[in-house]
């Protein structure tokens, strides 16, 4: 089963649970916020997968997260539905469209 690590407060995040429940489909959602022992799991893979390089460049946390069973990592949403045979997101799917912000405010 795919595993998405994500958290309540992030809008990308909100938006794939919202699409996840409207489709019906199952994932192992983990919130890192919901407590250390998420947190560390999701720090664990951040602090030491090469994925984040570039997100850590521009100070961003890397949420969502998807995982594949054999372990393949992806921050693109579509192309994680594609690994769990769902079809791409519509524009209709998307129920929060605000900007992305990080610790340098919105853009």
């Amino acid at each position: 089963m795919m595993k998405v690590y994500g958290a309540e407060i992030c809008v990308d995040c909100r938006n794939f649970k919202a699409i996840q429940k409207n489709r019906g489909f199952e994932v192992e959602y983990i919130d890192m916020t919901e407590n250390t022992k998420n947190m560390r799991e999701f720090l664990a893979i951040r602090d030491n997968d090469p994925i984040f390089d570039e997100v850590k460049q521009r100070n961003g946390i890397g949420i969502p997260l998807f995982v594949r069973e054999d372990g393949q990592k992806t921050f693109d949403l579509n192309e994680a539905l594609s690994w769990i045979n769902q079809p791409e997101v519509e524009d209709h799917e998307i129920v929060e469209k605000i900007m992305a912000c990080s610790i340098y405010g919105c853009k």
